[in-house]
Parts: C-alpha cells; sequence; structure tokens
C-alpha cells in the first residue's frame, strides 16, 4: 500500500469514526438486524430489538408506560 493510500484510508477511518461520534448524543443508535427488526443500542448491555409492529405498538403505549412509571416511581431503581 503506497503513502498515499495509506494516507486515505487513515482520512477515511477518521471520517467514518467522526460519523459514528455524532450518533446521538447519548450513545443510543438504531440499526436494522439481519432478520429486519429495529434493533436499539446503547440502552445496556445488550441490543433491545423488536420488529417494526412490536415498536409501533410500544410508542403507541408511551403515555400508559409513563403513567406506570410514575405511578411506581418509589419502587423503581434509577441505573446510573
Amino acid at each position: 500500500m503506497s503513502d498515499d493510500d495509506m494516507k486515505a484510508e487513515v482520512e477515511r477511518l477518521r471520517r467514518e469514526n467522526e460519523a459514528l461520534k455524532k450518533g446521538t448524543s447519548d450513545g443510543v443508535r438504531m440499526k436494522v438486524s439481519e432478520k429486519g427488526a429495529v434493533s436499539v443500542y446503547g440502552m445496556g448491555r445488550f441490543p433491545v430489538t423488536l420488529y417494526k409492529e412490536q415498536w409501533l405498538k410500544l410508542l403507541n403505549m408511551s403515555d400508559d408506560i409513563r403513567a406506570f412509571i410514575a405511578e411506581n416511581e418509589a419502587r423503581l431503581k434509577v441505573k446510573e
């Protein structure tokens, strides 16, 4: 590999690294899994993976989930 090729590759990797860092400010990112589901990374040790209709059902329940969390605030723990 020539010096010019090496420099071009390093620059490409730098741009790719910056693009990955820019994802979202809190480090959560999404991708389509091999099986066609949506995987959300950065929430915990493992990704949260659901199919489209499951995500939509969960998103439609957002008010119920928020109410449940508020009702059970005293019993819930916060991961830091």
